[in-house]
């Protein structure tokens, strides 16, 4: 089973603190699907907004986590690395249902199986789940663009 660690996440996105949301690739068949995580911290800066009292995970950060994970996938796939050059842009989001919320200390798991690639656009089934329960759902599209 092949898993990527931070560092390999790194040379496969482009983001940083405090918005790279991928901590580990647990599993992938290029191609085909990735499998990520995401340890949810209580020192992530949107918690001391979103709520005081009752931290909850944003689920626009929760799709944003998804998109990594293709991001990963795709660079995986297409057997390249960012290059400063181009983006691998959020395009899309259909079907998006949050059925449970995402709190501190919670792990998320990513799983995200291509659909189709067209013309450079890329379109994902995805899911996140925490201890096994599935908490967000979503169709995803991804492009890589020159900057």
């Amino acid at each position: 089973m092949p898993t990527l660690d931070i560092h390999e996440v790194m040379k496969h996105l482009p983001h940083r603190y405090p918005f790279l949301l991928i901590d580990r690739v647990l599993d992938y068949t290029p191609g085909e699907f990735l499998t990520a995580l995401k340890n949810v911290s209580y020192n992530e800066p949107y918690f001391v907004g979103h709520f005081e009292h009752h931290p909850v995970m944003p689920g626009v950060l929760i799709l944003e986590a998804m998109a990594q994970a293709t991001g990963i996938f795709s660079y995986i796939t297409t057997e390249s690395l960012p290059d400063g050059d181009s983006l691998y842009y959020f395009v899309g989001v259909d079907k998006a249902r949050f059925k449970a919320p995402v709190k501190p200390g919670d792990q998320m798991q990513l799983h995200v199986e291509l659909i189709k690639e067209k013309r450079g656009i890329w379109k994902f089934n995805a899911e996140a789940k925490v201890d096994g329960k599935l908490v967000t759902t979503a169709e995803i599209m991804c492009a890589q663009r020159d900057i």
